[in-house]
């Protein structure tokens, strides 16, 4: 048994991707971020009916998750991201949950799936931004 069994930092190189590490993390909300704004673009008439945000909203909210998606796929796809651009993603996410909550009630109105549905993704891009800042700092420990 390895000494890095009972630790969360991968031991092996090609664990890097890894939700636990920079990297990993960055994937992570590139992934499920690109996968949302795929989705908002394909279905934004019936999702936009079904949220209570109207098909432009949902149009313009998908081309921006799938551009953000891309911006931090690049950033994963880096040996090592830059601490600045971590930082960056870990500053945009929370800027978007308290976007999306603030939208919910002062220029949205949303149906009950709408309703449910912005806090449930505003909570999954927190966790990214804590998923994310966690692994920043276990790098940063890890270094010196």
């Amino acid at each position: 048994m390895s000494a890095h069994a009972n630790t969360l930092t991968p031991a092996r190189p090609g664990s890097a991707f890894s939700p636990w590490t920079v990297r990993g993390a960055l994937a992570l909300d590139a992934l499920v971020t690109g996968g949302n704004g795929l989705a908002y673009l394909a279905f934004s008439g019936p999702l936009g009916e079904l949220l209570g945000a109207g098909r432009t909203t949902v149009v313009d909210i998908g081309l921006l998750l799938l551009g953000y998606a891309l911006a931090v796929g690049a950033l994963a796809a880096r040996r090592r991201p830059p601490v600045f651009g971590v930082r960056a993603v870990i500053d945009l996410n929370l800027a978007w949950v308290v976007l999306s909550l603030v939208a919910m009630e002062l220029w949205l109105e949303p149906t009950t799936a709408g309703f449910v549905w912005i806090p449930a993704q505003a909570g999954a891009v927190a966790l990214f931004a804590v998923l994310q800042y966690t692994a920043l700092r276990r790098r940063a420990r890890e270094q010196g």
